[in-house]
């Protein structure tokens, strides 16, 4: 981010309240602590940039103790003020989403809320001025950060990142579904890949068939774990039957959301830095293939039928 969207906000806040004045003023400012929804969770954000464009107030945000590829506009809609009241919801929302996840994985998916509960334990412990505290908290949540950087980092590219986005509102706000089983399935796309590099290469390297064994590996133990909606679940207890791996089901769409879990996934694995670099360019270069057949490989509409029926039957499905 940097100094340059500052730079940025500043001029085009000025030119938007200039020219034309608001006939309500921005309900968030620049610089402003908040909670931001993203996806079905509440993560700590920081307003860079606040517009109006048209009638609607837009802001650019960046997730306190992500990495900055994942700042986006969004609307007022999306964030909460920073109240001892909403930390208590993003809490409970954190809490409740992860009651079936920590039991099997033992580990906590939200990161930014560390920054949260980091910061809630320093004001009790601590009588400093308010300005420190802050400060403590977000440095205990870049941290964080670091730490995870250090054991793998995956940049998604941004139309890859569209796409996820895509996803979420397709299952979660219109009540589609990916119509299973996909073509071409995760396996399908592994192997694409595998055989673009060898023609690329001239030649088949045993390492990049040891990381798409890692990552069919990795797909087919999260998914029903901690890649699905909960409106995906049944669909997934219907076509994954015994001896049935999901990689020969499922697709692009649910392959993509596996690296970005990734990082969590492998911060528990002991690589050197040497196999991690070599590791981080081989999954950016199968992410840019993705990319690269992103109108092949993905849907550009999800199916509605599903999701239709298993709501006749109980609203809580």
């Amino acid at each position: 981010m940097g100094s340059s969207s500052k730079d940025d906000s500043g001029s085009d806040g000025e030119a938007s309240s200039g020219d034309t004045p608001p006939p309500d003023s921005a309900r968030f400012t620049e610089g402003e602590r908040v909670l931001a929804y993203h996806g079905p969770r509440i993560y700590e954000a920081k307003v860079q940039k606040a517009e109006q464009r048209k009638k609607d107030w837009k802001y650019f945000v960046h997730y306190l103790g992500w990495n900055k590829n994942w700042d986006e506009w969004v609307g007022a809609d999306r964030l909460l003020k920073h109240t001892e009241e909403n930390v208590s919801k993003q809490q409970a929302l954190h809490k409740k989403q992860n009651l079936d996840k920590n039991s099997k994985l033992g580990r906590s998916q939200t990161k930014p809320k560390n920054s949260a509960d980091t910061k809630t334990d320093k004001e009790d412990t601590k009588g400093n001025a308010t300005k420190g505290k802050k400060r403590k908290a977000d440095s205990n949540a870049e941290k964080d950060n670091i730490s995870m950087e250090k054991q793998v980092k995956v940049q998604i590219p941004s139309t890859l990142k569209k796409q996820l986005v895509d996803d979420w509102e397709f299952v979660t706000q219109q009540d589609k579904l990916v119509k299973l089983p996909r073509s071409p399935t995760v396996d399908d796309i592994l192997s694409k890949y595998l055989e673009y590099r060898s023609k690329k290469d001239g030649v088949m390297t045993d390492s990049i068939g040891e990381v798409l064994k890692g990552i069919r590996c990795y797909f087919d133990k999260a998914l029903p774990v901690m890649l699905l909606y909960k409106r995906e679940r049944q669909q997934y207890q219907d076509v994954i039957k015994e001896d049935v791996s999901p990689s020969t089901i499922y697709g692009a769409e649910h392959l993509l959301r596996l690296f970005v879990k990734l990082p969590e996934l492998l911060a528990y694995v002991n690589i050197e830095v040497e196999t991690l670099t070599r590791l981080q360019q081989k999954l950016l270069d199968f992410l840019k293939f993705l990319q690269k057949n992103q109108s092949t490989f993905f849907l550009s509409a999800y199916d509605g039928s599903k999701v239709s029926e298993g709501k006749s039957k109980g609203k809580d499905e």
